[in-house]
């Protein structure tokens, strides 16, 4: 390489590491929270908020993103299910944020801070030595460490006790469960897999910070709080002014229907089987083995992983594990007589899961009554058949 080409190089590369300790922000400068809506994917259902630091004098307009990750980490998928994965900040020009949102259609509202120069100084240094690959990682928690509790982590780290959340600052208090169904329908499978996969201790009320998990409660936050003895920022003014995305699910591709059609179908073939003295065995292994394969995952969730939100999660009643084995057994054309009593078992479990529903243990998804309904049908007829000699 010529030397002339190694020095542009190596006096680029130099000047770049001084950009976060040099640059200091003019008079003009301003610093501002973005709140974005929701977008039609599941990741995007939330919503998103972001720090944008502007100042014309020295051509900054940037975003500071503490909500990106990295597809090309070793064992990605592995890292994610365990809960360990790590987020990054990340740093982008204003205008390519903003065609992000643009091609999306999600709605973009901006509240300028009111600070002085000192103090917006102080956080953009913050944010650039946050930026650093060393500081830039942290480990994602969805409800307490994520893009949108980093903005207010972030602000408290920089002013201390001058900055003061309003604890009043909402009329009603919602549960994590109720604040993620604000975003992601009960009737969708989105929420259906939420709802399975998180456990009672989402059923708790959350406390007026707690629902700052999500970027619209940063958003009457930020217009509440004080920053000594004024207010932080401004009112939301709109930057991209989009519809909130609505994409009804059609009845026939919702959970409704389709678990619907599987309590009947469930409900047919079981009447069949007791006026025929049969019984299919086929069925009882697909009911077996899916419900203790989800009941694995339960465990996995709730025992092997860093997840904070899928703890004490009593869908495993009526999800037990060991029926994946019993569905082997279920195969057979004449099981243990041991079963009849397992199965009774199971109509306990089953049993109690809308009794810990009803005491506010734990929400579950109402759409489960279809399964239970057709769980209990087909244990009760199973309990009945391996008492009976001539059913095989």
């Amino acid at each position: 390489m010529p030397l002339k080409k190694l020095f542009f190089l190596l006096v680029f590369g130099f000047s770049l590491g001084l950009y976060s300790q040099e640059t200091k922000l003019s008079p003009l400068s301003k610093i501002s929270v973005l709140t974005a809506g929701s977008g039609s994917e599941l990741y995007s259902s939330f919503g998103h908020t972001a720090i944008r630091v502007q100042d014309p004098t020295l051509g900054i307009d940037a975003v500071y993103n503490y909500g990106t990750f990295d597809f090309t980490t070793p064992n990605f998928y592995t890292k994610f299910a365990r809960g360990k994965l790590n987020y990054t900040l990340a740093r982008q020009r204003f205008p390519y944020f903003l065609l992000g949102y643009e091609q999306e259609k999600r709605w973009i509202k901006e509240q300028v801070l009111d600070l002085t120069l000192d103090q917006r100084k102080s956080l953009f240094q913050f944010l650039e030595t946050n930026y650093l690959p060393e500081n830039r990682d942290y480990t994602y928690d969805f409800f307490y460490n994520n893009c949108a509790t980093k903005i207010w982590d972030v602000l408290k780290e920089v002013y201390g006790d001058k900055l003061t959340l309003d604890e009043n600052y909402l009329s009603e208090l919602y549960t994590h469960r109720q604040l993620i169904h604000q975003n992601v329908p009960i009737n969708s499978w989105s929420g259906f897999g939420i709802d399975l996969a998180l456990g009672s201790v989402i059923d708790d009320i959350a406390t007026p910070k707690e629902h700052m998990f999500l970027p619209e409660y940063v958003m009457k936050q930020m217009g509440q709080a004080q920053l000594g003895t004024k207010p932080l920022a401004s009112k939301p003014n709109v930057v991209l002014d989009y519809a909130p995305v609505d994409n009804p699910l059609p009845f026939f591709l919702s959970p409704t229907f389709w678990l619907s059609v599987f309590l009947v179908t469930v409900l047919i073939l079981t009447y069949s089987d007791f006026k025929s003295n049969t019984r299919r065995r086929w069925l009882d292994f697909i009911l077996f083995f899916v419900t203790g394969l989800a009941g694995m995952v339960i465990v996995f969730l709730w025992f092997f992983t860093d997840h904070t939100a899928t703890a004490g999660n009593f869908n495993i009643l009526w999800a037990f594990p060991l029926n994946l084995i019993l569905a082997f057994i279920a195969a057979q054309k004449r099981g243990p007589n041991w079963v009849a009593k397992y199965v009774l078992l199971l109509l306990v479990l089953l049993a109690l899961t809308p009794v810990l529903w009803l005491f506010g243990v734990q929400v579950f998804s109402p759409l489960l009554i279809l399964v239970w309904l057709a769980l209990g049908a087909r244990y009760l007829f199973l309990f009945w058949s391996y008492q009976t000699p001539k059913i095989a």
